[in-house]
């Protein structure tokens, strides 16, 4: 049985947390969460979840899975979107991502990340997808990866 909504909202912070952590000894340095950058014209601000200390790596945290059935969770690859929106309104100078927990089902050949970028590539226009294993604090990056931010 699907736990309460009311469980998300600390999963996911702590989902954060550990994000920041597994993160900063990634790229070295340390992060910020729910820090607010000015986006858009006028500009608004929006507390993005990760902004790294130097401002150089900003992200959006989403800790999903595959549904209990092994399916899509459809509205929230909508979600995803959404945050990718939001990182696109940042400096193309900027480490843009969106960091997943990684998780397999035994339905799937693929983790909810590849899934994702495979089907959304096309609209991330330079925003990385991270997936991070909480339980080895493992990072993988799903992109172009070309891009040459110092670290």
């Amino acid at each position: 049985m699907p736990e309460p909504n009311s469980k998300n909202t600390v999963k996911g912070k702590s989902f954060q947390t550990i994000a920041a952590e597994v993160l900063g000894q990634h790229f070295l340095v340390g992060f910020q969460t729910e820090h607010p950058i000015p986006i858009g014209n006028p500009p608004k601000n929006h507390k993005f979840d990760l902004v790294s200390d130097n401002g150089n790596y900003i992200g959006e945290c989403k800790n999903y899975s595959w549904t209990e059935g092994g399916n899509v969770p459809s509205a929230k690859m909508g979600f995803i979107n959404e945050a990718v929106f939001y990182l696109q309104h940042i400096s193309t100078d900027k480490f843009r991502f969106v960091v997943l927990r990684r998780d397999i089902d035994n339905k799937h050949t693929e983790t909810l990340a590849d899934y994702y970028y495979r089907t959304n590539k096309h609209l991330l226009n330079g925003v990385f997808v991270i997936e991070i294993d909480v339980l080895t604090k493992s990072v993988r990056i799903l992109g172009d990866q070309d891009f040459s931010l110092k670290r």
